[in-house]
């Protein structure tokens, strides 16, 4: 069909791009420091282009070319703003909030991990920093595990390597977007607690459980024994 499109004299054009960002409708494209017209039928005939050419690079033409498919440029939209948000994800944001595809074992060894019945090893409740009580009998003489909520489900034996033999207190500070730390700090200064265990995830976003953890051991007035583990997000322990 003859239709009114836009012209770009490569001659004039002095690759700057801002015509490719004026084009709403992605029609345009820098190639090898020009500017050019690629998709002509995302080209709508209405110039928004040519305000933003300094060197007037662009003009307006009528001649043979596809007609304008409004669905299409809608669709190449909806493209870019996925790639964008795909992009944001992996580049930008909390780092531990990074999407990660992780390689775990398949079929023979599953079957026999399986085999095992796992006990719970649970042996308090609630569980959230924030509801649980300041004061509990549970809390007397006991070994205190304070860990991410995210380390029960990267590390596979969680329940008979940390829970065991602990009350367990679990919390992440990027969720709650609260401070532990005085919560933490009556528990350990109200209680009899034996020794401390803060497990925390490799991404940063833990390091807020494990501060609050360590002041709240520095505020309580008190000498308890305790140690810091790192689950990195494959389920390793990292020291």
């Amino acid at each position: 069909m003859i239709r009114k499109i836009i012209h770009i004299d490569e001659e004039k054009c002095n690759g700057c791009g801002l015509c490719a960002t004026a084009c709403h409708e992605g029609a345009i494209d820098i190639i090898n420091g020009k500017a050019k017209l690629v998709r002509e039928n995302f080209c709508d005939g209405f110039g928004d282009c040519l305000p933003g050419c300094p060197t007037g690079a662009i003009t307006f033409e009528e001649r043979e070319a596809p007609a304008y498919d409004e669905a299409a440029v809608q669709e190449n939209k909806k493209k870019k703003e996925l790639q964008e948000k795909m992009k944001h994800l992996h580049e930008g944001g909390c780092p531990g909030s990074r999407m990660r595809m992780l390689e775990q074992p398949e079929a023979a060894e599953s079957a026999a991990a399986a085999s095992v019945q796992p006990v719970s090893r649970l042996r308090n409740w609630p569980v959230q920093i924030k509801l649980a009580p300041v004061h509990a009998p549970y809390f007397e003489g006991a070994k205190l595990l304070i860990a991410a909520d995210c380390t029960a489900y990267a590390y596979a034996n969680f329940h008979q390597e940390f829970m065991r033999g602990k009350v367990t207190l679990i919390g992440c500070p990027k969720l709650d977007a609260v401070d532990y730390s005085e919560k933490l700090t009556e528990i350990l200064r109200s209680n009899d607690i034996q020794s401390v265990t803060i497990l925390r995830m490799e991404v940063p976003c833990c390091g807020g459980l494990e501060m609050a953890a360590k002041k709240a051991l520095q505020t309580s007035g008190k000498f308890i024994p305790w140690q810091v583990v790192t689950i990195s997000i494959d389920g390793k322990i990292l020291d």
